[in-house]
This record gives structure tokens, sequence and C-alpha cells, in this order.
């Protein structure tokens, strides 16, 4: 796979309060189906007073594995909308378990769906997605007098400078397509009069992180 969205390494929790019922999400990055289920057997220990664990989670570069649970809610209202999230959002490897304690307030199943799914959405975008992508790792020698404007044309056409260090000139390392390549090189080698150089390093996956 060229590219795909993910969420970052670190695992993430979010909480909300839906008609005096908790709502906790526990989401992370995972490689495996066995990651997967260590990680939501972590979260039934960690939380084995809830009412509910539910969990939903999808891996493998085609979305291969795709599995859910409802422990113990209504058939179809909370692992099914938690897994429609993810799909919808295009989400790869990551692992979901919303605990619920509920607070004596009956939801209905319209209500447990909207509850499971705003959960996993809202909860997901707070965590903030990346996006791998298969890239080489550019490195762009410039004079101190050119950095200014080299920075500009690359905050411009969206390119993202992930380090710049600086001895006798300025080098800047920037995550490039392997078919936007040439076209890259050549731009900034007719924009700068031939006066920058280029280092090419292999084909990598960069985390990008989206806006």
């Amino acid at each position: 796979m060229k590219h795909y969205f993910t969420i970052s390494p670190k695992t993430y929790t979010w909480e909300q309060v839906i008609k005096k019922s908790r709502f906790i999400l526990n989401v992370a990055r995972v490689t495996s189906e066995e990651e997967a289920r260590l990680f939501i057997a972590k979260i039934n220990k960690q939380h084995y007073k809830a009412s509910h664990n539910v969990f939903a989670y999808m891996l493998g570069d085609q979305d291969q594995i795709q599995r859910f649970s409802d422990n113990g809610e209504p058939n179809g209202t909370a692992g099914v909308p938690m897994l429609e999230v993810l799909q919808k959002n295009q989400i790869h490897d990551v692992v979901a378990v919303v605990t619920r304690y509920f607070g004596g307030v009956k939801l209905g199943a319209g209500g447990l769906i909207r509850a499971y799914a705003s959960t996993t959405a809202d909860g997901l975008k707070a965590a903030g997605f990346v996006e791998r992508l298969s890239l080489h790792q550019v490195t762009i020698t410039i004079a101190y007098k050119h950095v200014d404007s080299l920075t500009y044309w690359l905050t411009q056409n969206d390119y993202h400078i992930m380090t710049t260090n600086y001895d006798e000139n300025v080098h800047l390392i920037v995550p490039v397509s392997e078919v936007g390549l040439p076209s890259f090189q050549n731009t900034l080698t007719n924009q700068f009069a031939g006066n920058i150089g280029f280092d090419i390093g292999d084909i990598t996956f960069f985390e990008i992180p989206v806006k």
C-alpha cells in the first residue's frame, strides 16, 4: 500500500456522558489481530465493573480483517456503528473499545447507535489522524539567503518539512513521492538557478498529520 490513514502510535482515551451513562473510548494502533485482542483484554480488565466493553477493529492493507462485538448491548446497536465509523473514515490498523457505565436511563436502539458512533467518531477526531505515505526522504541543501524563499515555496505547495539542520548551508528534509520527484527537483532547480542540492534517500513510510 502506497498510503493509508490511521491514528498516531500512542493509545488515546476520550469520554462523554449521555443521559447519565459514561461512554469511554480507548483506541490504539495495532499491526496484528493478536495485538488487537490483547488491547481489548487490557481494557476489559481495566473496566471490569463496566456495563459493557464494546469493540471494533480493522486490520490489513485492504482491511481484510474486520471484527466487532456488541458485548451484551442489543444486536447491531454498538459494535456495528463503531465499525462503520472506522470504515467511513478509512482508518486502517486500529482497534477501538467503547466502555459504557450505565447511568440508569435507557437510550433505546437509536440512542445507543448514536452514542457508540459519536463516541468513536469524536474520540478519533480528538486523537488525530495521520497519513502514512511511502515516500523518498529528500535532503535539500541551500544557502542561507535562499532558505526563506524555499520554505515559502514548500509550504505553499503542501510539502512537509520534517527537519532543518544548519552548518555552512541549510539542510531541509522533505518527504517526496516517487512519481512527483522529477518535477519537484526540476522546479526547484529552475527556481533557484541551480543553486540547490538534493540527496535522495530510500523509500520509506512517513507519517503526516492530517489537518
